[in-house]
């Protein structure tokens, strides 16, 4: 039997190449959109400083995505997983994001500007990408427990393992929208979490 040319090979893969791509249109096209995340709440007032010594306000990170988490540097628990999550979701984003990362300090007693800078320089922490804030610590209680909904308690002297195990504090990240609402909590001890943050801004970013 003879075989077909080489032309008609080429027709009929090339027509079974645009059916398939036709069909691949049609399927995502037609695709429902995700569905919109939750609102937990909003984020609403409050005037801390960054690593700079720059005060920061809910205002300033209007109109951006933010990823925000709660630690502290002498922690030697849970933190240097979270700080490192939060490394990790940098490197993840692209070059120029229109996301905020955002970490604030349980113990801004020690955490001062400086130390926060020397902090976040190790962490490879990105310029306008990753802020560090510090500030009255009850103002950092209200912002961790009443606004983000994160747990943030001293831990009693007589219940310390060492001297720097000062705080109970919540190790999930908090993603808020463009007008300071919760969208999300993501567990920060873990980099599982960073595929199912990037789907989560992805899409926020189809809400505007």
């Amino acid at each position: 039997m003879p075989q077909p040319s080489l032309k008609i090979q080429y027709i009929v893969w090339g027509a079974l190449a645009l059916i398939m791509l036709g069909i691949a249109t049609v399927f995502f096209v037609s695709a429902p959109p995700a569905k919109p995340l939750p609102v937990y709440g909003t984020v609403t007032n409050f005037s801390l400083s960054d690593q700079d010594g720059r005060m920061v306000s809910e205002t300033d990170l209007r109109g951006q995505i933010c990823v925000v988490d709660l630690i502290f540097t002498r922690c030697a628990g849970p933190c240097p997983k979270v700080s490192a999550t939060m490394a990790r979701l940098q490197a993840a984003l692209p070059a120029s994001p229109q996301v905020r990362l955002v970490t604030l300090t349980s113990d801004p007693a020690y955490d001062t500007p400086a130390v926060l800078k020397q902090y976040g320089e190790r962490l490879g922490a990105r310029a306008g990408v990753w802020t560090f804030l510090t500030g009255p610590k009850e103002m950092l209680r209200h912002l961790a427990m009443e606004e983000l909904k994160l747990s943030m308690v001293d831990k009693p002297p007589e219940e310390r393992e060492t001297p720097v195990d000062l705080v109970i504090h919540s190790t999930r990240l908090v993603l808020l929208d463009r007008q300071g609402r919760i969208r999300g909590y993501f567990d920060g001890e873990t980099t599982k979490c960073i595929p199912d943050i990037l789907a989560a801004i992805q899409n926020l970013n189809r809400e505007i």
